[in-house]
């Protein structure tokens, strides 16, 4: 029954065909997910290719680095490192909507301390431009991660343990000032002593989507789901999914912008499974919730 289960999800995701998408499948089996860990991806807008962050790849030049992939018969293929990585980190890609940026961290020299948040420019050879730092006002002495925007883009959501708040990493999110986006604030009604971060709106902010843990460092991490109430997201509540139990690791969601009703997870379910952290194809929550959690 579990080899049933398996050809079935794999059949889903491997050839893209237009069955149903049952409750989970992998994403790449061999090519994206591997036997290493790959983390957080985002599929470009056009949905022509991927990105994605891995570690103990060969082929890398850092110990974490920036993946891409592109579409050849409705799969994903030619999996190779960004040249934009270095030899410091490069990690939590974000394609913005409009299909004209790439987001991700690095602490790579020149920062302003810690993991900083950057971008760098889709070309239409498949590169990438020379990464810009997104700046003082959104990047501290600590650590930012996971970077993404609204639609429009003119709102920045990711995580910080450098502007002060709650405890740990928070959420936060600011606004584009038509130079560089500033003033953030904590997402209202989602942080907590512990640790937020990896986290992704849905329909542009009626819900959110983030990472839990009571510490990273030591504790399970869990993704959380929260609707908004129209000023905050109230209650939020372990997403239903079955591979992010309260002792599982899961993380890294992200919406797929080439098809809004499906998103990309990273975690370690029992089966399909290619390696140590695998990426997942997941049908997007539900949401009923309202506007007037962002800006």
């Amino acid at each position: 029954m579990a080899m049933r289960k398996f050809a079935v999800l794999t059949l889903v995701l491997v050839c893209g065909s237009a069955a149903a998408l049952q409750e989970f499948g992998i994403e790449g089996m061999g090519v994206v997910s591997t036997p290493h860990r790959e983390v957080r991806a985002s599929v470009s807008p056009d949905g022509q290719r991927i990105v994605w962050g891995t570690s103990e790849r060969a082929g890398s030049p850092g110990s974490y680095d920036l993946w891409q992939a592109t579409k050849r018969d409705g799969r994903w293929a030619d999996p190779k490192p960004l040249a934009i990585d270095t030899a410091a980190k490069e990690f939590d890609p974000f394609f913005s909507a409009d299909g004209k940026w790439l987001y991700f961290f690095s602490d790579r020299a020149g920062g302003f301390g810690g993991d900083d948040l950057y971008r760098a420019e889709v070309l239409a050879d498949g590169g990438f431009g020379t990464p810009e730092n997104l700046g003082a006002g959104v990047n501290g002495k600590g650590n930012e991660w996971a970077p993404a925007t609204t639609n429009d883009g003119k709102h920045l959501l990711f995580a910080s343990d450098s502007f002060g708040g709650a405890g740990g990493h928070d959420l936060l999110m600011a606004h584009w000032d038509g130079k560089a986006f500033v003033d953030p604030k904590p997402v209202p009604g989602v942080n907590t002593a512990g640790d937020e971060f990896d986290a992704t709106w849905i329909e542009d902010g009626k819900a959110i989507v983030y990472a839990y843990a009571k510490d990273i460092a030591n504790d399970p991490v869990r993704l959380m789901l929260a609707q908004c109430d129209g000023k905050a997201y109230a209650d939020p509540q372990p997403w239903a999914l079955s591979f992010n139990g309260p002792q599982d690791n899961t993380y890294g969601p992200a919406v797929d912008l080439s098809k809004p009703s499906e998103m990309l997870v990273n975690g370690m379910a029992k089966a399909p499974k290619a390696g140590k952290q695998d990426i997942y194809r997941v049908r997007t929550p539900a949401v009923t919730g309202k506007d007037g959690c962002v800006g």
